[in-house]
């Protein structure tokens, strides 16, 4: 029988866990932060506590060059799901439900997927509990109780700031509160990991613990740029323990982790179209052979076409090696800021001291951000905050154009709609030389 479509690997996954014979069942558990950044000791952040993440850092493999596909939690969590490119906080609960699945479970192998809502901000909705949920169950009046939470503030004096972020009272503020919601999730990975330890099955789990997309400031969540894709990347597995506490230069996606997983459980990916007669295709690779030695892998992509309904601003990026290539599709619009961080502490600082004039502390300015030039190139190995754009710098040309022909395969290779953009709209509709949707039907 020939699969039709995405229900028939679903199918094929859950027939496949069932069947496949070991001695001892494999199973994966994925861990999940919402807009989660290396604010974590196992990414050599001495001013935030974090001992859950750095014990599981201990016994996995470190990667500093895992990137999502798309900087939005929606899409990325579905890229991040089906290997195809293109939101809770209460972690007592969440200890609970692990343990009840672990309770009702058979000895089948299975797949545990664990997406905490923590730090992700909530000020724009819920300004009650605290811009990231930071008093939300810590037992004051009105803000309810998590058990198993307990609590810890920081100093905003001693947290670190990312060049990214503007270094005002403000914005430090605003780290410390985020650095508090970590840590609760952090405790929350350590609840989770201890219902799998209690129920004797952590040493036959391979655990993943990696983030959406960026932290939520500038030049973060719903950008391309570095601190907008670039995730921390946790793989714990108890089969290569010679990997554990090393720390890989790999270029890796959040795309590698269904073929990670399916690998893992020896399930092969189906076969099966969607449109016309062309076999769908994963865009990632197994990151199990990364446990075995360091691979050669040097490339990744990304793309990002809308974050709320009213945030529109396709754009699609390569990092290749040290370069970094960023096309904005919608170079002559304005960058729209999306909710939670416009109505943030931070960004109505940057905003009022830009207005007023007065230093901003930070490393860019509002006029450009919002503004950006078509194509970015930087040279992350010179440059690491993105600030040379060497996109018409002529010493660069030949790396500007094999970094253009990657991504534009990448792009056809995909079916991405947006391939003969912008140029596209400019061509004779009666012979176009452009067809991003012809599939043939």
């Amino acid at each position: 029988m020939r699969c039709s479509g995405p229900a028939c690997w679903v199918l094929l996954l859950l027939v496949g866990l069932c069947f496949v014979h070991r001695a001892r069942p494999r199973n994966v558990l994925l861990i999940l932060a919402d807009d989660g950044g290396f604010e974590s000791g196992a990414y050599n952040n001495s001013a935030i506590t974090t001992p859950h993440l750095d014990a599981l850092a201990r016994r996995s493999l470190v990667f500093r060059n895992a990137f999502t596909s798309v900087s939005s939690c929606s899409p990325s969590r579905a890229s991040l799901l089906t290997g195809l490119p293109q939101v809770g906080r209460n972690i007592t609960r969440m200890k609970l439900l692990v343990r009840k699945f672990l309770q009702t479970r058979d000895n089948r192998p299975f797949f545990l997927y664990v997406a905490f809502h923590d730090p992700h901000r909530c000020g724009h909705s819920q300004p009650q509990y605290g811009a990231f949920c930071e008093k939300f169950g810590n037992g004051e009046s009105g803000m309810g109780q998590i058990p198993d939470w307990t609590p810890q503030t920081y100093n905003p004096k001693d947290v670190q700031v990312p060049y990214f972020v503007p270094d005002t009272p403000a914005a430090r503020a605003d780290l410390a509160a985020q650095y508090t919601t970590i840590s609760r999730m952090d405790q929350g990975i350590g609840l989770v990991l201890q219902e799998l330890r209690g129920a004797g099955v952590l040493n036959d789990t391979l655990v993943i613990f990696t983030s959406d997309n960026g932290i939520p400031f500038p030049s973060g969540r719903t950008n391309l740029y570095w601190p907008g894709t670039a995730e921390p990347m946790l793989v714990s597995s108890p089969e290569h323990p010679k990997r554990w506490g090393q720390v890989s230069e790999a270029y890796v996606s959040l795309l590698d982790l269904t073929p990670t997983i399916l690998d893992w459980f020896s399930i092969p990916y189906p076969s099966y179209a969607i449109f016309g007669s062309k076999t769908v295709q994963l865009t990632g690779r197994s990151l199990l052979p990364a446990l075995e030695a360091e691979p050669l892998w040097t490339t990744v992509f990304g793309s990002q076409s809308h974050h709320e309904v009213t945030m529109s601003y396709p754009m699609r990026s390569v990092h290749h090696q040290s370069f970094h290539l960023v096309h904005n599709l919608h170079f002559k619009m304005p960058f729209p800021i999306d909710q939670d961080f416009y109505v943030s502490p931070t960004f109505q600082d940057l905003l009022n001291r830009t207005t007023a004039g007065r230093p901003t502390g930070w490393y860019k300015d509002l006029h450009h951000y919002y503004y950006r030039e078509r194509w970015e190139l930087f040279d992350r190995s010179q440059d690491p905050h993105e600030t040379q754009n060497l996109a018409t710098d002529p010493r660069y040309a030949q790396v500007l154009e094999l970094l253009q022909t990657q991504l534009v395969k990448w792009q056809w290779e995909t079916h991405d709609p947006w391939v003969c953009a912008p140029n596209g709209v400019l061509e004779e509709k009666l012979s176009p030389q452009c067809r991003p949707l012809h599939n043939e039907l």
